[in-house]
């Protein structure tokens, strides 16, 4: 069955005294059984040292960490049964790709016969099958990056453990390798007993990837979690400036609150920003608290989410176009608004009348409530 992970109030500080550095600071946080959980956040957050703590190549300062209820903490890495995919692949040049795969195995003492079926399996799952014979330096990068999933999958780890495998890729290839891996996950875990797939923790810094890849994400800051959930929870509802920044584009607008609307979840909250009014949906209170009247606030709007207001819309966001970038499927256009805030409005498909808009006119854009959310300010 699937492993389930369990991190409790984890601590990695290196160097000691006034030089202590806090890598990771108290992080708490489950995996479930069979779940493709990403790390991910700006250089320097914590996300290799904690998965680098799982794996076992870094004792922790504090904490606890479980598989499936068993304290691993301070276990040795060969004994945790973890299958780790590196940035760097980590090949051996003088073996073809069939001996790297089974390696593992080797060192495990899986009998030849087994060890060559096992290997041509795991090469078969990540779509390198016909190429068991080369060696490494006659594979592109993501062919290399396959061989190296196949490495980790080959020894039906119960745990599977990937620091930024994409991150030497060209930006096509780690489009095609992003849907394999998570099919791979999913489907080699079940064709060796784990119904769910293999329980995976994957780091990364690019959103895109986390986004389109991910059951659960942990956007880690300063060796802390700031935020944890589905991508659509971290996409539409984030709870803090940062979050909602580093994960894609947004606009970010200081408001004031006008009207609470009554302080409950999903009551329509009225603001006023520079440009006039805005309807807003109470945000949750594991948000932030119900923000009274006259609270400052501040606004985040995806530029999809922002669209021309018809004639007549009661309270429109005003301001000017400024600037426009035309992207054949997308057109950018930055608004001005009053207090000198820049808002971006992306249109898909745009319309001739879209195109046409001479700079320094006027724009009157809207969005639906439920898309605008509201953040405290930090």
């Amino acid at each position: 069955m699937p492993t389930a992970i369990s991190i409790r109030n984890l601590h990695k500080t290196f160097g000691s005294g006034k030089a202590a550095t806090a890598a990771v600071n108290g992080i708490n946080l489950e995996v479930a059984p069979g779940e493709l959980f990403f790390l991910l956040g700006p250089s320097g957050c914590g996300k290799t040292t904690l998965l680098r703590m799982i794996a076992g190549f870094i004792d922790p300062t504090g904490g606890t960490i479980l598989f499936n209820d068993k304290n691993v903490t301070h276990a040795p890495p060969n004994t945790r049964n973890t299958g780790m995919v590196f940035q760097s692949y980590a090949l051996w040049p003088h073996m073809s790709v069939e001996q790297n795969v089974a390696f593992g195995l080797g060192v495990r003492k899986v009998p030849r016969p087994e060890r060559k079926q096992r290997a041509q399996e795991a090469l078969d799952a990540v779509q390198m099958g016909q190429y068991a014979k080369r060696k490494p330096n006659q594979l592109s990068g993501g062919q290399q990056q396959r061989v190296a999933l196949a490495r980790a999958l080959v020894i039906r780890p119960d745990v599977l453990l990937l620091d930024e495998p994409l991150s030497n890729l060209d930006a096509k290839l780690r489009n095609d390798l992003r849907t394999e891996i998570r099919r791979t996950c999913k489907t080699y875990g079940a064709q060796n007993g784990q119904p769910g797939g293999i329980t995976t923790i994957y780091v990364t810094h690019d959103q895109k990837e986390a986004l389109s890849m991910a059951d659960r994400i942990a956007v880690m800051r300063s060796g802390q979690i700031v935020q944890m959930g589905t991508p659509t929870d971290l996409y539409r509802r984030p709870r803090t400036r940062f979050v909602a920044e580093f994960l894609g584009q947004t606009n970010i607008i200081p408001a004031t609150v006008a009207a609470n609307g009554g302080g409950r979840e999903g009551d329509l909250l009225s603001v006023t920003a520079a440009s006039g009014p805005v309807r807003a949906e109470m945000p949750p209170e594991t948000t932030m608290p119900p923000p009274s009247d006259g609270n400052k606030v501040l606004l985040s709007i995806r530029p999809e989410s922002l669209r021309p207001a018809p004639p007549n819309t009661p309270s429109p966001i005003r301001g000017t176009l400024v600037e426009t970038t035309y992207l054949g499927e997308i057109l950018h256009r930055t608004i001005e608004l009053p207090d000198k805030t820049r808002v971006t409005i992306a249109e898909l498909n745009p319309s001739p009348a879209a195109l046409a808009q001479p700079l320094g006119s006027d724009v009157a854009l809207m969005a639906d409530p439920a898309d605008v959310v509201v953040i405290p300010v930090e």
